[in-house]
């Protein structure tokens, strides 16, 4: 009775992702050779399924920790010189190359199928998943066709009613807005301080608000991921998903081996393993997002057709962050520090 009490605790442990040590309590749990510690800024609908297909193929015990991508970021930096994870699995590929001193790189077996402008040079991150950036609007308060792309973000008639998250803290914000200043015309911190005076003043927490403010009708426009409004518009929500005229980014999100990890063997595994064609088909068919292999069709609800995509500069992005978040912050009358 004592072996299958101490069996239990263990199973339940590794069902919450915390693996302790082997000990003469908990006889089960596995040893270092068999564990991975991975960060992860995904929601848990995403990396829950994949992690468990790896631990299950693999037999490595994954431990799994969970947070904003930035405050990961900060983490694994600030744990340097001890780093205590071994795998960075989610966050824009601009909030990764802005830290890539923190990673080793790695290039997986199969690097050879991505598609064109998904593969880092040098291969510091793997990218997961690609993730075209998009506007919505409400159905029920602005006439279909009415938005047609980012210069309506700059529109007056929509002061006040545009739903964006604080792109100091969400990846999806930062790409979006830094697309915008990619496309429009003008000096880029011009573009910037006309886009804040049109916020006129809100500014959501998280990512994740942006659609359930557009879609009850607090706001007419919204920046988002093409998944999350697709996910909610199959939910039934009455808003429409714009592809700008202009042209939106499409950039990868990834995974990196953080440099001196302590499983790093087990980390690569767990690379090879996410961008492989069954987590990558997984990717399409469940996440509704679209795939980085070639050999990995977009489905047709993902309107591949009539995109067009610009050449977003990634170590731009990641180069511009701090004086973005400066400029950012004194438009808004806030501290950056």
């Amino acid at each position: 009775m004592k072996k299958l009490t101490a069996l239990a605790a263990v199973l339940a442990l590794f069902l919450t992702g915390c693996a302790p040590a082997a000990t003469e309590e908990y006889p089960f749990a596995p040893g270092e050779e068999e564990r991975l510690t991975v960060y992860t800024s995904h929601k848990e609908e995403v990396y829950g399924p994949i992690l468990k297909e790896f631990q299950e193929r693999t037999g490595i015990w994954t431990e799994v920790v969970t947070g904003g991508t930035n405050e990961l970021l900060e983490r694994i930096e600030a744990e340097r010189e001890e780093p205590r994870a071994d795998v960075m699995f989610g966050g824009g590929v601009e909030s990764l190359a802005a830290y890539e001193d923190c990673f080793e790189p790695y290039t997986c077996a199969q690097a050879g199928v991505l598609k064109a402008g998904a593969r880092c040079e040098g291969d510091v991150w793997t990218p997961f998943s690609s993730l075209p950036i998009v506007l919505i609007c409400n159905t029920k308060l602005l006439s279909r066709g009415e938005v047609t792309g980012w210069a309506d973000l700059l529109d007056s008639r929509y002061r006040g009613r545009i739903a964006l998250a604080d792109p100091t803290v969400s990846g999806s914000s930062y790409t979006g807005i830094l697309t915008l200043l990619s496309v429009l015309p003008g000096d880029d911190w011009e573009l910037l301080a006309r886009l804040v005076e049109n916020l006129d003043g809100q500014v959501l927490a998280g990512s994740g608000d942006v659609v359930e403010a557009v879609a009850s009708g607090s706001d007419f426009i919204g920046v988002t991921l093409e998944e999350t409004a697709l996910k909610r518009l199959a939910q039934g929500d009455q808003i429409e998903i714009i592809y700008p005229v202009e042209g939106t980014s499409a950039v990868p999100d990834g995974s990196a081996l953080i440099a001196g990890a302590p499983h790093g063997e087990n980390a690569k595994a767990f690379l090879e393993f996410v961008q492989s064609y069954d987590v990558q088909e997984l990717v399409v068919s469940q996440f509704s997002r679209r795939s980085v292999r070639t050999d990995v069709p977009d489905p047709a609800e993902l309107a591949g057709e009539g995109i067009k995509l610009v050449d977003y500069d990634v170590h731009w992005a990641a180069g511009l962050k701090e004086e973005f978040t400066r400029r950012w912050s004194a438009l808004r009358g806030e501290d950056a520090s």
